[in-house]
């Protein structure tokens, strides 16, 4: 991983157009080919990012740019469209690479193991027709919740949240990608299953295609009392 501390501007260009005027910002480079902008304040989500796989493109400023202050300019080109980050330098006080070595991933707590199993053995919650290929499908980036295979068929991933916010869909979006690539398993279709899901990340699952599932916690472990409730 590259860290880079920078007096920047940076401008996306492409499907939708943002434009963050000069601050001193973080530059993350991601051995994956992520890259994400991040400031000091305000959230500890990236103010923009470009997504796996992408290039890095090394420039000279313009006579302009020059001008202004710009050192050198770096245009992060995806791969998969023609979107761009336009990452404009005005000084860099901080440049390093780590190696960070290979990810164990993600250790669940006790609900959201719970829930995995739970719902690998009561993969009918899904929907008619589902079958379990495997709990934690290893990939590159991380292990899926859950593999199965749908009524039809085709490949099914699920991403398994206690409170499944818009970081969840997120995450579910790179492993469907991922696993799309692979002519064995795609198509790949995703599913977003939690106890509770926010409005924002139920939208923003349809909107890609993803189903969303509402997991009643206690009646999966069957100490819901189904005659106590009142609807």
């Amino acid at each position: 991983m590259r860290l880079v501390i920078a007096e920047c501007s940076v401008t996306y260009a492409g499907r939708l157009n943002a434009y963050l005027p000069p601050a001193k910002r973080l530059i993350m480079f991601k051995a994956d080919g992520a890259v994400l902008i991040h400031s000091d304040g305000g959230s500890y989500k990236p103010l923009n990012w470009m997504t796996p796989p992408a290039r890095v493109i090394v420039s000279e400023p313009s006579e302009t740019q020059q001008h202004e202050g710009i050192e050198t300019v770096w245009t992060v080109q995806s791969q998969k469209s023609d979107d761009r980050l336009i990452i404009s330098i005005y000084a860099i006080e901080h440049d390093s690479s780590h190696e960070l070595g290979v990810d164990p991933g993600l250790v669940k707590d006790g609900v959201e193991a719970d829930l995995q199993r739970l719902l690998a053995e009561q993969i009918h919650l899904l929907g008619s027709g589902y079958q379990l290929i495997r709990r934690e499908y290893m990939t590159a980036i991380g292990p899926v919740d859950i593999l199965a295979k749908n009524g039809t068929g085709e490949t099914v991933a699920v991403e398994l949240k206690r409170r499944g916010d818009i970081d969840g869909v997120e995450q579910l979006s790179r492993y469907v990608e991922l696993l799309n690539r692979d002519p064995l398993l795609a198509p790949v279709h995703g599913v977003f299953a939690a106890q509770q899901i926010k409005p924002q990340a139920r939208v923003l699952a349809e909107d890609r295609g993803f189903s969303t599932v509402t997991l009643d916690y206690d009646a999966m472990r069957g100490v819901d009392d189904v005659d106590s409730r009142l609807f």
